[in-house]
């Protein structure tokens, strides 16, 4: 892993405490990317924080609902970037790309909610756009869901499969245990 590396925290919202959801799985993914968050902060490195903002005022990511607040868990610090975003990906609308090439990054490492959407979106472009990524897999949870059949997978199903399809294709899969060896 490079120096120059940034860590970018996707979508760690309260709207994700809504019980419309249903089951998830890893329910130590915010713990996880506090864990890792403290000793990104202590090493001085760049940590981007990604917020989902809807433009339905129903939607639990609208602005004036409790549930577009980033947890506190892992709140941005003053001088910490945030950067608000329209759809899945991170790179998508907002200047994240041109914001990681002004300030040299070449390496990031993704966690965040929810593994097959906004992070693997965000995953994928990042390494299509020719970043070192890599993505913690016990720092991201899933929620179950239904197909088009309607057929439902269990959150385990849902993440692992994310996860597999993402791992040496766009990115170095790694636990939190495994990156936190790495910088350390």
């Amino acid at each position: 892993m490079k120096e120059k590396s940034a860590l970018i925290i996707v979508d760690v919202q309260k709207a994700f405490d809504d019980p419309k959801w249903g089951e998830r799985n890893n329910l130590e993914a915010e713990e996880n990317i506090r864990k890792i968050l403290k000793v990104w902060r202590g090493k001085g490195r760049k940590v981007i924080h990604i917020q989902h903002k809807s433009d339905n005022p129903d939607s639990v990511f609208h602005p004036n609902n409790k549930g577009f607040a980033i947890k506190e868990l892992v709140s941005p610090l003053e001088g910490e970037v945030e950067i608000p975003k329209k759809v899945n990906s991170s790179f998508i609308g907002t200047n994240l790309e041109e914001l990681l090439k002004i300030n040299k990054i070449e390496t990031v490492v993704i966690t965040g909610l929810t593994t097959p959407h906004c992070v693997s979106t965000t995953t994928r472009m990042s390494g299509n756009l020719g970043f070192e990524t890599y993505l913690i897999s016990d720092a991201t949870a899933a929620f179950g869901m239904e197909d088009q059949n309607g057929k439902y997978y269990k959150p385990d199903i849902i993440h692992d499969v994310s996860l597999a399809t993402l791992h040496e294709e766009f990115a170095t899969i790694l636990t939190t245990k495994q990156l936190l060896k790495l910088i350390e």
